[in-house]
């Protein structure tokens, strides 16, 4: 099949565009489940008189159905979609982007899912499921799951299908405190939702990520707090976010002076709680319960996901790094971590 693609690229590189276009129409379509022609033209980046002009032949072949609400993918259009799906990656030019990256940064597996997270909804919920598919097919009974908080860790957790028999002895845990943000992003409110999802069991860290000396001293030497931190640190698979520096540094709600600080040093990412700079060298740690760096540095899989234009020059520091072992990302930022390649 690659083969026949690498053919057709060059004898009718016309027909792949074509064909490229209205898959991901077609592939548009279903995401969205029903979407009006405008609304799907802006997702797209097209007008809508092109737009049209590709609906309507989709819709003469059978291949979706235009209704007053809005269009929706046919029975028959599912199908060919599931026929296209193996070759959908190199019709795309998403495989050989994967390569390039697992190859250049020595990682165990990476998947690109198509679009930029930051400017769909739907690329960010395509991100969130092969997250959730690329956990599942490393999970096993009695392991221990970190997980970290953010949006995209949500969306993950939501996108995790249970599995035909539930995943028993195994635990989800937070990997860090949390940052006093939305209920729904929390670490603690991930990891319960991944292990109902997955018929696994979960605890709970009730601390803040950010602490001072004092509290920090106070609870390290908690019953309660050391046995949860305990078994946070024999995680066997640690799922993250990436963030960027700046950005996690605000959400932190650091003072002004650690802000200059960390921009004095180069940070341009976050991820566990810690900051690295270009090289992937850590310029700061915060003072949490959770995960340390030895930990991450002797977890057996760490999975990354991470996705949108913004975001490329933090997961490129984040894999310089050298831990990570899966990397999860959209189209738009593996476009950007190969330019700066």
């Amino acid at each position: 099949m690659r083969d026949l693609l690498e053919i057709q690229k060059q004898l009718l590189p016309d027909l792949m565009d074509v064909l490229k276009k209205r898959y991901l129409i077609l592939n548009q379509i279903m995401l969205e489940e029903v979407i009006g022609r405008r609304t799907l033209a802006l997702s797209l980046n097209m007008t809508e008189r092109v737009l049209r002009a590709e609906t309507d032949l989709l819709k003469a072949q059978g291949l979706i159905e235009i209704e007053n609400v809005g269009m929706r993918i046919s029975e028959a259009g599912r199908q060919l979609l599931e026929q296209m799906k193996p070759f959908a990656k190199e019709l795309l030019g998403l495989s050989e982007m994967e390569k390039k990256i697992r190859d250049t940064y020595g990682l165990r597996k990476v998947v690109v899912v198509p679009g930029d997270c930051e400017a769909a909804e739907t690329a960010k919920r395509e991100l969130g499921r092969a997250g959730a598919r690329a956990l599942l097919e490393v999970i096993g009974e009695n392991d221990v799951v970190a997980v970290t908080g953010g949006s995209t860790l949500a969306v993950m957790a939501e996108q995790l299908t249970p599995p035909s028999a539930p995943i028993k002895g195994s635990w989800f845990v937070p990997a860090r405190g949390g940052l006093g943000e939305s209920l729904e992003i929390q670490a603690n409110t991930i990891a319960s939702g991944m292990a109902k999802r997955v018929g696994a069991e979960y605890r709970l860290l009730h601390v803040p990520d950010l602490l001072g000396r004092e509290a920090y001293e106070s609870l390290v030497h908690d019953h309660n707090i050391q046995e949860i931190v305990s078994l946070i640190r024999k995680a066997r698979i640690v799922v993250h976010g990436i963030g960027d520096a700046m950005e996690m540094a605000r959400r932190r709600k650091l003072d002004a002076e650690m802000v200059e600080e960390l921009a004095r040093d180069g940070a341009i990412a976050e991820s566990f709680g810690y900051y690295f700079n270009e090289q992937g060298s850590v310029v700061h740690k915060m003072l949490t319960l959770g995960l340390r760096l030895e930990d991450i540095k002797s977890t057996e899989t760490i999975i990354g996901i991470a996705g949108g234009r913004s975001k490329a020059q933090a997961i490129h520091a984040v894999l310089k790094f050298g831990q990570e072992d899966i990397l999860i990302t959209d189209e738009a930022a593996a476009e950007e971590i190969i330019k700066a390649l």
